[in-house]
């Protein structure tokens, strides 16, 4: 962890005085396969944005079996992309982690029903099967199910939850009534093979 702040403040250093000296070494852990959401740290590589402020960064992909925070904590990431959820949770268990940029303005975090269900609100969800990813993923969910005071317990006057993998199948398959996606990813998954959907966002 002391590797990681000090990245960071060799980082902010270099940012703010523009000094010129040798590279900072800097490796970056992302929180999934390299695809849009992360199409900033590669376009900021191409255009050289790391190199004018004295970085040389190294972005590794993630998956479905790589947990960024365990990469930090073992010293093979100095800096990771999270979810902030995932990352307090494991910053409760003791790895001190601390958050140093909020990229997006808003969660591209959805839930995607089916037509067929009826749903159209959230107030409907009670007495359906829900599609969560895991893995960090849930917390924000669990959050959403507590303020709307719905159980999570599978009984009649809450929702049953179905543990997702990281695919649309559960929806396609019409086991479950709504499963999670993200906006720029899995919600077009849905929509091109032209099943009747509607989102919900979060």
């Amino acid at each position: 962890m002391k590797r990681f702040l000090l990245g960071i403040a060799a980082a902010g250093m270099l940012i703010t005085s523009g000094a010129a000296r040798a590279a900072e070494s800097v490796t970056v852990q992302l929180k999934w396969v390299a695809d849009a959401q992360f199409a900033g740290y590669f376009v900021a590589e191409d255009k050289g944005f790391y190199k004018e402020v004295g970085l040389d960064v190294t972005v590794k992909p993630g998956g479905p079996d790589i947990a960024p925070e365990q990469v930090l904590a073992s010293g093979d990431a100095d800096v990771i992309v999270d979810w902030m959820p995932a990352a307090l949770g494991v910053r409760e268990k003791g790895i001190p982690l601390v958050n140093i940029s909020q990229t997006f303005q808003r969660s591209g975090l959805e839930l995607t029903c089916l037509k067929s269900t009826g749903i159209t609100s959230p107030a409907q969800f009670p007495g359906h099967t829900l599609g969560v990813w895991f893995e960090g993923n849930e917390y924000p969910f669990l959050a959403w199910m507590a303020k709307l005071d719905i159980e999570t317990d599978g009984g009649p006057e809450g929702v049953t939850v179905l543990r997702q993998g990281f695919n649309v199948d559960p929806l396609l398959k019409k086991q479950a009534s709504c499963i999670s996606t993200m906006s720029y990813n899995e919600y077009w998954q849905v929509i091109e093979p032209a099943a009747p959907s509607l989102r919900l966002d979060r």
